[in-house]
This record gives structure tokens, C-alpha cells and sequence, in this order.
């Protein structure tokens, strides 16, 4: 289960239509933390088999912090906390994994990186993993994740704001 769970993990290749990559030859859009403004907020869903739950702090300081956890049969199977960074001309979304007993998954300096690919108005695509707007009480949050076989798929959550 816990390498189902590594999903938020870099690819390099495209898996379906609403995750991208960027080539090593090409560089992220120019972009301002503003283009992210749409993922503010309180949200809630349902994936692997339990509760999703991922909160967004407004803009400031050229970045916005988030926090994700999943809880399956009443507890806890891991978190995330990164933020989205105002980096040059253009974004990075930043990350860290934790299990339920907040022990770190990625070594102590390590953080997973994904470069803004392309953006669309209420839509940031980074590699490997797309935010869009669905509507003011909807975000989608596509995903390219690892299965413990080695394959990987395209994961949606869906979350309703709270």
C-alpha cells in the first residue's frame, strides 16, 4: 500500500491527457503565484479506499503552503505538506511525505519536485500532476502515481470545498 500511496512521484512520460511532462530540453511557462490563487481553500474527497483532505493557504511570501492527508478506516496512512513556489519566472510545486506516526518517507534534505509544464486559466499543469478549477466548489487533482508492480496510472481526486 505505501508505494500506492507515493503519488505525488516525478515521470517522464505523458500517461493520459490531463497529466504532462517537460522535456529536459524545454523550460517551465513564466508564471506568478497568482496563477495558482484558484487552489485556496478547504477540500475534501474520497481515494484508496478512504478520506482525502488537502488545505491551501492564500499567497504570501511568492508562495502558497498546503497540507494533504489521507485516512482510511479511521486512521491515518500518511500526509503530505509542501507549497507551490514563485521560482525565477515561472512555479515549482515542493513536497515531503510523512506516515501516521509523521515519520519522513524522503531523506531529511530530499523533497519530490515538479516543474510547472503549461498553464491554462484555473488549470497548472507540472509534471506529473495537474490542479484545474472544476467550478468555485470543485478541483480535480490529476496524478501520476507508482503501483508496488513497478506500472504506473493516472489517479483523479476529486475534492468539494469546504
Amino acid at each position: 500500500m505505501k508505494a500506492l500511496c507515493i503519488f505525488l512521484l516525478f515521470t517522464t512520460f505523458c500517461f493520459s491527457q490531463n497529466t504532462i511532462t517537460l522535456a529536459e530540453d524545454e523550460t517551465s511557462p513564466k508564471a506568478t503565484i497568482t496563477d495558482a490563487s484558484f487552489m485556496e481553500g478547504h477540500w475534501k474527497g474520497e481515494a484508496f479506499g478512504g478520506d482525502t483532505e488537502e488545505i491551501w493557504t492564500s499567497a504570501m511570501g511568492d508562495s502558497m503552503l498546503f497540507s494533504f492527508r489521507l485516512v482510511v478506516d479511521g486512521k491515518v496512512n500518511f500526509y503530505e505538506i509542501g507549497h507551490i513556489l514563485e521560482k525565477g519566472d515561472s512555479l515549482i510545486l515542493q513536497l515531503k511525505h510523512f506516515g501516521g506516526d509523521l515519520k519522513g518517507w524522503e531523506e531529511k534534505d530530499e523533497t519530490q519536485d515538479f516543474k510547472l509544464v503549461k498553464k491554462e486559466e484555473n488549470k497548472l499543469y507540472f509534471s506529473g500532476l495537474t490542479y484545474e478549477k472544476v467550478s468555485d466548489t470543485q478541483m480535480n487533482a490529476h496524478v501520476v502515481i507508482a503501483n508496488e508492480d513497478g506500472s504506473t496510472e493516472e489517479v483523479t481526486f476529486n475534492f468539494k470545498k469546504q
